[in-house]
C-alpha cells in the first residue's frame, strides 16, 4: 500500500510540474520547423510602370503576384531581392530605376518579410534615393538588409536578425558594386569585401543564431553558370561559418548545389542566381526565375537543413497575355488558362531551365504548388 501511495504521489508531482511549464515554452517545442522562401529580382522596368499606371496617376499592381501569393505567404520567412530604389518622382525604368511606393505596398501585400537592398542599382537616384528607400521600408515595417542611411542606422539594423517559431536567423547582404556610382559620404552600401565580411560573420556568430544566410549580388549578367570566383567566394563563406549562400544579379537562373558541411551534421545550400522574379527583360532566359525553399528543423536542441527544393516561375506580360498587367505564373499554371503566346514562351523557359538543372544541380529537386486563384 505504501509503495502504491508513493507511486501515485510521484505521478501527481510530475503532472503538476508538466502543467507548470510555460505556454511559450510548449509552443516553441511544437514549432520545431521553419520554412524560408527566397525569390529573385523584383524589378520595375518602364513597360511595367506603364502597365500599372492608372488615369489618376496612381499605380495598381494588384494582379502581379496573385498566382504565387499563397506560396509566398505559406513561408515563415519570405525573402526577395528589391532591385529598384524607391527614389520618388519621376519614376523610371532602366538604366536609372525609381519605383513608385505602390510597388513596395504590393510586394509587402504579397507576403514578403525581408527585402535585400544591396545591389548595383541601389544608388540609381543617389544618396537621397537610397535614404528614401530605407525610410519607406521602415515605414511599412518590412525588414531590410544591405543599405543604410548612416553609421547609426547600420549599427541598429546590421546584421539583420529575424526571429520566427523560436528560430533565430541572421541575414547578410552584399553587392559587387553600384554601377560605378560612388557611395555618398555617410551612406553605407555593403560591398563584397572579405575583410569586412569576415568581421560581419564573426559578429553574426556571436549572436548565436540557428543559421546565417549570406545573400550576394554577384556574377556576370546573362551567364547561366557561375564564375569560378563566385564558387571560391561561396566556399570561403561556408568555411567562415555561413550556413547558406543565395545569389542574384545575372538575371538568369544558375544551378543550385547542396553541399555536405565539414563542421556540422547538416548540409549547406548554395544558389548562385535565382533569376528574375518579375521584370520586363526579354533577352533569352531572363523572363523567369525560381522560388527556393529551405526547411530547417530543430531536434534535440540542434538545427539542421531538413528539406530544400525549388519551384520555377515565369513572368507573363500584356503583349503576350492581352491582360492589363505583368503577372508571375507558377510552373503548374494550367495551360488552358494561357494564351498560345504565353504557353510557347513559358514552355521554352521551363524546358531550357530544366535541362540546365538536370546537368548541373546537386542534391535538390523541383517542387510544384497550385496557383491560389
Amino acid at each position: 500500500m505504501k509503495s502504491d501511495f508513493l507511486f501515485l504521489m510521484k505521478v501527481k508531482v510530475l503532472w503538476a510540474l508538466w502543467c507548470a511549464i510555460p505556454t511559450a515554452l510548449c509552443a516553441s517545442e511544437v514549432s520545431d520547423s521553419l520554412s524560408i522562401l527566397f525569390v529573385g529580382d523584383l524589378m520595375q522596368h518602364k513597360a511595367q510602370l506603364d502597365a500599372a499606371r492608372r488615369s489618376d496617376g496612381s499605380y495598381d499592381y494588384a494582379d502581379c503576384f496573385k498566382y504565387v501569393e499563397a506560396e509566398i505567404k505559406r513561408a515563415d520567412i519570405a525573402v526577395g531581392n528589391l532591385e529598384v530604389p524607391l527614389g520618388g518622382k519621376p519614376y523610371a525604368g532602366y538604366p536609372a530605376f525609381s519605383a513608385p511606393d505602390e510597388w513596395l505596398e504590393a510586394v509587402c501585400k504579397a507576403g514578403f518579410d525581408v527585402l535585400l537592398t544591396a545591389n548595383n542599382h541601389c544608388l540609381d537616384r543617389g544618396g537621397k534615393g537610397l535614404e528614401r528607400t530605407v525610410c519607406q521600408l521602415k515605414q511599412v515595417g518590412v525588414d531590410a538588409v544591405g543599405t543604410y542611411i548612416d553609421e547609426d542606422d547600420f549599427r541598429e539594423r546590421f546584421p539583420l536578425l529575424v526571429e520566427r517559431n523560436g528560430f533565430k536567423i541572421v541575414f547578410l547582404n552584399y553587392t559587387y558594386g553600384t554601377n560605378g556610382i560612388p557611395v555618398p559620404t555617410g551612406n553605407i552600401v555593403n560591398g563584397i569585401d572579405r575583410t569586412q565580411m569576415r568581421q560581419d560573420i564573426l559578429h553574426a556568430r556571436r549572436m548565436k543564431p540557428d543559421a546565417i544566410i549570406a545573400c550576394l549580388h554577384w556574377g556576370v549578367e546573362y551567364r547561366r553558370l557561375p564564375e569560378e570566383a563566385d564558387r571560391r567566394l561561396a566556399e570561403w563563406l561556408l568555411s567562415m561559418g555561413v550556413d547558406h549562400v543565395i545569389g542574384a544579379h545575372p538575371h538568369v537562373v544558375q544551378p543550385v548545389e547542396v553541399i555536405p558541411s565539414s563542421y556540422k551534421p547538416s548540409n549547406h545550400v548554395v544558389a548562385y542566381s535565382l533569376g528574375n522574379f518579375i521584370s520586363n527583360m526579354s533577352k533569352q532566359h531572363t523572363d523567369g526565375g525560381m522560388m527556393l525553399k529551405l526547411v530547417l528543423k530543430r531536434r534535440l536542441g540542434y538545427v539542421r537543413l531538413a528539406e530544400c527544393g525549388y519551384s520555377l516561375v515565369w513572368t507573363s506580360r500584356p503583349v503576350l497575355s492581352g491582360k492589363s498587367n505583368f503577372m508571375v505564373y507558377p510552373s503548374s499554371m494550367r495551360k488552358d488558362s494561357l494564351s498560345k503566346a504565353e504557353e510557347n514562351h513559358m514552355d521554352f523557359f521551363l524546358k531550357q531551365t530544366r535541362n540546365l538543372f538536370m546537368k548541373h544541380n546537386k542534391g535538390i529537386n523541383e517542387y510544384f504548388f497550385e496557383k491560389n486563384r
